[in-house]
């Protein structure tokens, strides 16, 4: 996972990584929850809400649509009331509720979060590259799977004490005990989808996050806060890359006198990321002369990460 403030080289870096990885024969997804559509954007191709999409051998992308999802869980919704209740139609006044509820908008991100499990959970790749929204909605995500987990303990617990209280006829009580374990089996089967993404996502073994940021005091200070909070919810964090870094190099050409101080407020920045990251921080990627967008500009970024262009 990149994580970091906005606009600050998650997506490209999320990029050249499973440009990187499928170079060596990995088989690799690269996917995004980010209604921007950055990877559409970076790969140069429509892929928002198209599922995963063949970006060359080994290496997929995909850019979740919260939209599509929250109609397919209506629909699901739907389709189990009828299963569990026998009625041919939804009620009107259920029909109204549900979709009174999909315009919440918590909606949308628990839409973006179940289809995160769905992909996780899956198991297709080898590596799964997770290109996260800005720093405050990253932590939502990563921190639902222990919200829900105790939502759903809580319900659970509910209904079995409610079960204990129910004081109605013999046949009531068996078709109400039947309604009660399908919904009881319905809990149980999302708690056990929550745990096994957040199982994942909190693994060292299997899941590394990575802080992009730039030399600058406010992305330094946000940074620190957010890396005090990820960790108190368990969110492996594996360090932090350094991005837009202007070599010092150019202060001893006859370049303007604004660009020589940018070098020096940098290298100020630079020593206090490693006073304060320490050897977290593994390593310094160099400003570019432009965007990184298509596959030639992902794999010149690739080469600088891994093969030796980066300090």
């Amino acid at each position: 996972m990149f994580g970091g403030k906005g606009g600050l080289g998650k997506t490209t870096f999320s990029a050249a990584t499973g440009y990187w990885l499928a170079e060596q024969g990995k088989k690799v997804l690269v996917f995004s929850v980010d209604p921007q559509a950055s990877l559409s954007d970076i790969f140069q191709q429509d892929i928002f809400g198209k599922g995963p999409v063949k970006i060359l051998d080994n290496l997929w992308a995909q850019e979740i649509d919260a939209d599509s999802h929250i109609k397919a869980y209506q629909q699901e919704i739907r389709q189990k009331i009828l299963d569990l209740y026998g009625f041919s139609e939804v009620p009107e006044e259920v029909e109204n509720y549900i979709q009174a509820a999909s315009a919440e908008p918590a909606m949308e991100e628990s839409a973006i979060f179940d289809a995160v499990v769905d992909i996780v959970v899956t198991g297709s790749y080898d590596y799964y590259i997770y290109d996260l929204v800005p720093l405050g909605h990253a932590l939502y995500y990563l921190s639902m799977a222990k919200v829900y987990d105790e939502w759903i303990n809580k319900i659970t617990k509910l209904r079995q004490e409610m079960s204990e209280y129910e004081q109605v006829a013999n046949v009531m009580k068996r078709q109400k005990a039947t309604q009660e374990d399908l919904i009881l089996q319905e809990l149980l089967y999302i708690k056990g989808r929550i745990n096994a993404s957040s199982s994942i996502l909190t693994d060292r073994q299997k899941t590394a996050f990575y802080f992009v940021l730039i030399p600058e005091e406010m992305i330094l200070v946000d940074t620190r806060k957010a890396g005090e909070l990820f960790s108190r919810f368990d969110v492996p964090i594996a360090g932090y890359v350094v991005n837009r870094v202007v070599p010092t190099e150019l202060a001893e050409q006859n370049v303007p006198d604004y660009l020589k101080h940018r070098i020096g407020m940098q290298q100020r920045y630079l020593s206090e990321i490693e006073r304060t990251f320490g050897n977290q921080v593994l390593a310094q990627i160099p400003e570019l002369e432009r965007d990184v967008t298509g596959l030639p500009a992902i794999e010149r970024l690739a080469r600088i990460m891994y093969d030796g262009g980066a300090r």
